[in-house]
C-alpha cells in the first residue's frame, strides 16, 4: 500500500530554496538557475546528502538567482524571474509555470504528485496532456518520440536483443524533452542513480508516472521554450563534451575478429591501396594474452609499439578495446589480478570475492565507488598511451557478466546482487545505487589517467555504458545492434535522442555487428553512417566479413564516396562538433530542434540535421532506389544537383545505390568543405571552399572554426573562428581568435550564380571582402 504526504503545514526559506513541511514528509524547492527548478522529495522529512558520483554540482556551484518566496490560498510559492514553482496544500504536489508566458512546464494535478512504500520504492505521478511529445531517454530503441511506452533505466548487455521493443540498454541517462503542439518545450531530469522507469502509456487517463526503486526523488525541471535552450541547460547541470581531436571526426575502422598484428597490419594497408579514407583502426580484446585485461599475447602481437609505429606511418592512430573483468587466477603470474586483491579493490559477495564469467573464465570486478580503486585502475592505461594508443574503448562496462563462459549456447546473462557493498567507509552504499554508474566512474577514472599522461594532447575515450553526464569523459554508440534494414532505419532515432539527452558523440556500428551484412545494406549503411557523429565500421568475429571491398569494386565505390563526402566536411563538421563543445547541442539532431513549430518535422525520424545547415535523408529501407525527403520552411539546395526547392514540401528524390545519400544545403547558409584526405592529417585545409547557398532575400552567413586539430591549444585562446556574410554579391569573411591558419587559396561559388571566384589568403588576412557578381 502506498502512502501520501497530507496537508502542508508550514515551510521555511532557505537561500535560493524553500522546505516545505507537509506534516513530517518534506518538499525541498530551489532555483539553481533563473530556468532550472529542482524539485526534492523525502518521505521521512531527511534529505539526502550529495554523492560523490552524482552527475550535476551543488546548487550554489550554478550561481543561483534572486528568488522570493511567498504564501496565498494555503500555496507555497517560490520564483525566480523566469520560473515560478508552486507547492499546493496537499499531497505535496506542484506546479512549475514559465512566467514569461503563463505557460504550464509541468503540473501534478489532483491525481498527481509523490507517494511511497516501505520498501523504498517511490513514484511521482503527473499531468500528461494529450498532444504533447517526449524526446531523448538516451539510447533507445523505435521511434523518435517515445510517448507511449515505458522505459527502464539499468545499464544492461543486451546481448543480440536489440529491436524496436527493447527496454534497458547500455545506458542509462533519465531525462526527456517534452515538446507541446504549438512547439513550446520543457526538460525533466530525474537525479537518481537507483533502477528508475518512466511509464507513459497512460494515455487514457493522462497521466505519466516516475518511479524509482531507491534513493530520493530529485527532479530537475527545466524551462525552454526552444529545444535548443532545454539541452543547453541541462548539459549545464550534467556538462558537456570535450571538442575531440579533428582525427576522431574521420573513419574509424574495426572487427572483433582481427586476432593478430598481421591482420591489423594488412587491413590497414588494404585501406590505404583502396583509398578508403581512414583515421583510426581498432585492436580488439584478441590482442590480449588468454583474454586478460591488460595484457598482450606475446605469439599473435609481438610487438604491440612497433604496430602502433606502423599504423602512424600509414596516418592511423590505434585504438584499444578492453574489459573490466579481471581474471581471476589466485595461484599468482597476473599482476592485475594479484595486486587488485591484495588491496582489496575487488567487490566481494559473502566472504570472499564477488566471481562472473567473463572472456578469460571467472572474473573479478573492481570496485570503481572508491577514489583509490579508480586511481588504481587508470594507471594500468600508462602503457597502453604510452606506446601510442589514442583511442581507449572501455567495452562490457555494464558491467557485462555471464553465469558460465560467454560462448556456451547456454550461457546467461548475470548482474551483481543488489546488496553488493561498494564504495569507501564515508559513502558505503550498495551496487543497487552504484550499477548505473560504474561504467561512467570508470570512464571518469581512465580520462583522469589521460590527461595526465598526455599533457597537451587531445585522446578519445570510447564507453558501452554510461549515465547521464558520460559526455563529460567519453563517447558512445549504440551497442551490439544487427546486420537488419531495421537497424539501419533504427539508428536514426537512436542517435537523435542521444544528441538530446546531451550525448552529441555517438554513432551505431556501420554493416551491423551482428549477423550477415549483404551488399546492398553495407552500401547504404555506408552512406547512412558517414553521416553519423562517430563513423565506424564493427562487426563480430563469427560473421562474415563486411569491409568495403568484400563484395566487390562497384560496392566498395559506394562506400568509398560515401566516406570522401564525410571528409569533404570536415571543415564544417568541426565547427558543428565545437558548437556541441561549448552549448551542449546535438551534433545530430532531430528536425524538430531547428523547426519545432512544424508538426511535421517533430515526428520526422529517418532523416536528420547534420549541425543547422545540412539536411540528410538516406535510404534505410531494401530495393529502393528514390525516397521522400521532408523540406521543412525555407529554401533548401540539393548538395549534388543545385537544385533548389521550397519547403514545406515533401518530394520524391532520386537515390540509386551508386549515388549519393539525399542531402540538402539550408538557403541562407555559407557552408566550409575541405579537399578529399585519405586521413585527416593528409594535408592542410588547402583549398577551402566556401559554398554559398543564399535564402529568399539573397543572404547567407556561416562559421569556420579552426585549432590545430591535436593539442589543447585551444582551451588556452588557440583557435579562430572565421564567420561569413553573403549579401549584394558580396562575400565578407572577419576572423576572430588567436590560431593562425597557414596561407591558402579559398575558393567561393555562389549557388544559383555562373561561375567561380578565388582568392588567395595570407597568414594575417583576419578580414577580406569578395565581390562575387561577374557584372
Amino acid at each position: 500500500m502506498s502512502e501520501r504526504p497530507g496537508d502542508l503545514r508550514g515551510y521555511r526559506k532557505l537561500g535560493s530554496s524553500v522546505l516545505v513541511d507537509y506534516g513530517g514528509p518534506t518538499l525541498a524547492i530551489s532555483l539553481p538557475h533563473p530556468a532550472i527548478a529542482r524539485i526534492r522529495f523525502a518521505p521521512t522529512g531527511a534529505l539526502a546528502p550529495r554523492r560523490s558520483w552524482s552527475p550535476v554540482p551543488p546548487d550554489e556551484e550554478l550561481a543561483p538567482p534572486h528568488v522570493t518566496v511567498g504564501s496565498d490560498d494555503g500555496t507555497v510559492e517560490i520564483s525566480s524571474d523566469v520560473l515560478t514553482v508552486r507547492a499546493e496544500p496537499a499531497g505535496a504536489r506542484v506546479t512549475v509555470a514559465d512566467r514569461r508566458g503563463g505557460r504550464v512546464l509541468v503540473e501534478d494535478g489532483p491525481e498527481g504528485g509523490p507517494t511511497w512504500k516501505p520498501d523504498g520504492t517511490a513514484m511521482w505521478t503527473r499531468r500528461m496532456p494529450r498532444g504533447q511529445h517526449y524526446f531523448g531517454f538516451g539510447n533507445r530503441t523505435g521511434l523518435l518520440d517515445k510517448r507511449g511506452r515505458m522505459y527502464e533505466f539499468w545499464c544492461t548487455d543486451r546481448f543480440e536483443e536489440q529491436g524496436p521493443g527493447t527496454n534497458e540498454l547500455y545506458q542509462a541517462i533519465p531525462f526527456y524533452l517534452a515538446m507541446d503542439p504549438d512547439g513550446h518545450c520543457c526538460g525533466v531530469y530525474l537525479n537518481n542513480t537507483y533502477r528508475s522507469v518512466f511509464d507513459l502509456t497512460d494515455d487514457l487517463h493522462e497521466q505519466q508516472v516516475i518511479r524509482v526503486c531507491g534513493g530520493e526523488l530529485d527532479q530537475y525541471v527545466i524551462a525552454g521554450p526552444t529545444p535548443a535552450e532545454v539541452v543547453e541547460r541541462y548539459t549545464l547541470l550534467t556538462g558537456r563534451m570535450p571538442l575531440p581531436p579533428r582525427w576522431a571526426l574521420g573513419y574509424h575502422h574495426s572487427r572483433w575478429g582481427y586476432s593478430t598484428a598481421e591482420q591489423i597490419r594488412q587491413v590497414a594497408q588494404r585501406l590505404r591501396a583502396d583509398a578508403i579514407p581512414t583515421d583510426v583502426i581498432y585492436i580488439d580484446v584478441d590482442h590480449q594474452h588468454e583474454y586478460r585485461v591488460f595484457t598482450w599475447d606475446p605469439g599473435r602481437f609481438p610487438n604491440p609499439a612497433g604496430l602502433v609505429r606502423e599504423l602512424q606511418q600509414l596516418g592511423l592512430r590505434a585504438a584499444k578495446v578492453l574489459n573490466v573483468g579481471v581474471k581471476y587466477q589466485p595461484e599468482g603470474g597476473y599482476p592485475v589480478y594479484t595486486e587488485g586483491a591484495e588491496l582489496g579493490y575487488f567487490l566481494t559477495e559473502g566472504d570472499g570475492l564477488m566471481l562472473r564469467y567473463v572472456w578469460p573464465g571467472l572474473c573479478a570486478f573492481p570496485d570503481f565507488a572508491r577514489t583509490q580503486v579508480r586511481d588504481w585502475w587508470a594507471r594500468w592505461y600508462e602503457e597502453s598511451i604510452g606506446i601510442g594508443i589514442r583511442v581507449l574503448v572501455n567495452d562490457m562496462n555494464e558491467p557485462s557478466m555471464r553465469d558460465r563462459m560467454p560462448e556456451d549456447p547456454q550461457a546467461r546473462r548475470m548482474e551483481p546482487p543488489l546488496d553488493t557493498p561498494h564504495g569507501p567507509p564515508e559513502e558505503r552504499t550498495t551496487h543497487a545505487e552504484v550499477h548505473n554508474v560504474y561504467g561512467y566512474l570508470e570512464n571518469c577514472a581512465i580520462n583522469s589517467a589521460a590527461r595526465r599522461a598526455l599533457a597537451d594532447e587531445r585522446y578519445l575515450i570510447v564507453s558501452r555504458a554510461g549515465f547521464a553526464g558520460m559526455q563529460r569523459h567519453s563517447m558512445t554508440w549504440t551497442g551490439d545492434n544487427a546486420s537488419y534494414w531495421e537497424h539501419l532505419e533504427m539508428s536514426l532515432p537512436q542517435l537523435q535522442n542521444l544528441g538530446l539527452s546531451g550525448v552529441p558523440f555517438a554513432g551505431a556500428d556501420i554493416g551491423g555487428f551482428f549477423a550477415d551484412c549483404g551488399p546492398e545494406l553495407l552500401a547504404r549503411w555506408y552512406q547512412a553512417g558517414a553521416f553519423y557523429p562517430y563513423a565506424r565500421n564493427n562487426c563480430s568475429k563469427p560473421c562474415a566479413p563486411q569491409e568495403p571491398w568484400v563484395w566487390g569494386p562497384e560496392i566498395e565505390a559506394v562506400c568509398r564516396r560515401a566516406l570522401e563526402l564525410r571528409y569533404r566536411l570536415l571543415p564544417y563538421l568541426y565547427t558543428v562538433f565545437e558548437e556541441a563543445s561549448r552549448t551542449g547541442a546535438p551534433v545530430l539532431r532531430p528536425l524538430l530542434y531547428h523547426h519545432a513549430d512544424d508538426p511535421a518535422a517533430r515526428v520526422r525520424d529517418d532523416q536528420a540535421l547534420l549541425g543547422r545547415d545540412l539536411l540528410v535523408a538516406p535510404v534505410v529501407r531494401p530495393g529502393r532506389i528514390s525516397r521522400e525527403v521532408y523540406l521543412p520552411a525555407g529554401r533548401w539546395y540539393h548538395l549534388h544537383s543545385g537544385a533548389v526547392e521550397s519547403g514545406p514540401a515533401r518530394l520524391i528524390v532520386d537515390a540509386p545505390l551508386d549515388g549519393d545519400a539525399p542531402v540538402y544545403v539550408r538557403g541562407g547558409a555559407v557552408l566550409p568543405l575541405g579537399p578529399v584526405m585519405q586521413w585527416t592529417g593528409e594535408r592542410p585545409l588547402d583549398p577551402l571552399w566556401l559554398e554559398v547557398f543564399p535564402d529568399e532575400t539573397g543572404v547567407a552567413e556561416g562559421e569556420l572554426y579552426e585549432d590545430d586539430g591535436v593539442t589543447r591549444g585551444h582551451e588556452r585562446g588557440e583557435w579562430a573562428r572565421t564567420r561569413y556574410a553573403y549579401r549584394d554579391g558580396t562575400l565578407t569573411a572577419r576572423r576572430d581568435g588567436q590560431f593562425v591558419p597557414p596561407d591558402r587559396t579559398v575558393r567561393i561559388r555562389v549557388h544559383g550564380d555562373t561561375g567561380g571566384h578565388e582568392r588567395q589568403l595570407a597568414r594575417d588576412d583576419r578580414e577580406w571582402t569578395v565581390g562575387t557578381r561577374d557584372d
